[in-house]
C-alpha cells in the first residue's frame, strides 16, 4: 500500500522519501517495521544503513515476491510478513529494539492499475477491492447491504454529499440486474444533481467502498495502538496519510498521547497521566514543489510522526471510543 508511481522505466516513487528517513534516522541502527510495505521503497532505503533490521508487513500477498528479493539480499536484516498491520502485537517483538514504525497508507500506482483488484473507477468487470486477507468484496457490499447501511458508507467514509439519492439508486437497479464497476460508475454519474468536472463523480464513493472493503478505519486505530507500545525509548512513530478522514484519526491519535488536557483552575486538583510520547511539529510535513510536480499523487500526503519518551508498553488513549461511530459502520460488514 506504500504510495508508488511507475513510469515507462518501472520506477518506484515513495512518497516523502527523504522526509521519512530524516524522522526515523537510521544511520543510529536498530530495528524497524514497515507497516505497508508494497514496493519495498522505505525498507530498501532504510536496509542502506548498517546495523539496521527491516520487518515488511503487506496484507497484500503481491509484495512478497519483492519482500523475496529483498530477503535474498538481505537474509539477516530482513523478514517479509503477509499481515494486516493490526495483528502488529502477534509478532511478539518486545525484545526487539524497535526504533522506528512507518506506515504509508496510500495505495501503489500498480495495485490501482490492476484489473483484478478493481480498486480504480476505470476498471472493467465484476467489483472487487480486496486488498488482501478480507472477509467480503465490494461486489457483495453493493449488491447486498440496505440503502441506508450504503448511505452511511458513503457518507462517513467517502464524504459523499449525494449518499442518500446514490444509495437508493443503487437498490433500485440492482432489482435487475448484478452490478459491476461501470455500472456503478454509471449510477453515480446519472445521481450527481452537481457536477464537477475537476474531480471524477466517483471519487468519493469508490473512496468509501475501499475503506469499508479493507475495513481501514479499524485497522489503522489498532495498528496506532500496537505501533506505540512496541517502541522502544527515543523510537519513532511515523504516519502518512492521504485523506482527511486517516488524517484525523491519526492527528487525534497523537495530540492524546503527547498532550496534557487542560484542567480547570475551579476543578479540584486532579494528577495529571504521565506523557509517553513528544510532537516535535503539530503542523504536517508535506511534499515539497518538487515532488508534487514529479509525482501528482503525492500532492495529499501528510506526514505526523511521535517520539517515544521511555520503554513503556501501558498506553492511554480514548481513541476507539472517539471513532467508535466509524467503527459501528464498519461492523455493518457482519450482515454479509
Amino acid at each position: 500500500m506504500e504510495a508508488t508511481i511507475v513510469s515507462d522505466s518501472v520506477k518506484h516513487y515513495s512518497v516523502l522519501l527523504k522526509e521519512i528517513i530524516s524522522v526515523i534516522s537510521p544511520q543510529h541502527g536498530g530495528t524497524f517495521i514497515d507497516c505497508t510495505f508494497g514496493q519495498g521503497g522505505y525498507t530498501k532505503e532504510i536496509l542502506k544503513y548498517q546495523n539496521t533490521k527491516v520487518i515488511g508487513l503487506d496484507r497484500d500477498i503481491n509484495s512478497e515476491v519483492i519482500g523475496k528479493e529483498i530477503q535474498e539480499k538481505y537474509p539477516n536484516r530482513f523478514l517479509f510478513k503477509n499481515l494486516r498491520f493490526s495483528k502488529l502485537n502477534n509478532l511478539k517483538l518486545k525484545s526487539e529494539n524497535i526504533k522506528g514504525i512507518v506506515f504509508d497508507l496510500g495505495y501503489s500506482f500498480t495495485q490501482i492499475k490492476d484489473p483484478k483488484k478493481g480498486l480504480s473507477f476505470n476498471s472493467q468487470g465484476d467489483l472487487n477491492m480486496m486488498m488482501g486477507l478480507n472477509d467480503f468484496s465490494a461486489k457483495e457490499v453493493i449488491n447486498n447491504l440496505e440503502a441506508k447501511d450504503l448511505e452511511k458508507i458513503f457518507k462517513y467514509f467517502g464524504d459523499e454529499i449525494e449518499a442518500k439519492i446514490i444509495s437508493k439508486n443503487i437498490v433500485k437497479e440492482r432489482q435487475s440486474r448484478k452490478i459491476d464497476t461501470q455500472k456503478l460508475v454509471s449510477i453515480i454519474e446519472n445521481s450527481k444533481r452537481k457536477k464537477n468536472y475537476r474531480v471524477h463523480s466517483s471519487t468519493k464513493t469508490f473512496q468509501a467502498l475501499r475503506i469499508f472493503v479493507n475495513k481501514e478505519i479499524s485497522e489503522l486505530i489498532k495498528g496506532l495502538i500496537n505501533s506505540a507500545k512496541l517502541l522502544k525509548k527515543d523510537g519513532v512513530l511515523a504516519v502518512v496519510t492521504f485523506h482527511s478522514l486517516e488524517d484525523k484519526i491519526v492527528k487525534y491519535f497523537f495530540r492524546s498521547l503527547s498532550e496534557n488536557k487542560s484542567i480547570s483552575r475551579y476543578e479540584p486538583k486532579v494528577q495529571q497521566k504521565e506523557i509517553l510520547f513528544k510532537m516535535n511539529f503539530k503542523k504536517p510535513i508535506v511534499p515539497s514543489n518538487k515532488e508534487v510536480k514529479e509525482n501528482p499523487p503525492s500532492r495529499s500526503a501528510k506526514l505526523r510522526y511521535l517520539i517515544k519518551y521511555k520503554d513503556d508498553y501501558e498506553i492511554e488513549s480514548d481513541i476507539l471510543d472517539k471513532f467508535s461511530y466509524l467503527i459501528e459502520i464498519e461492523n455493518l460488514g457482519l450482515k454479509l
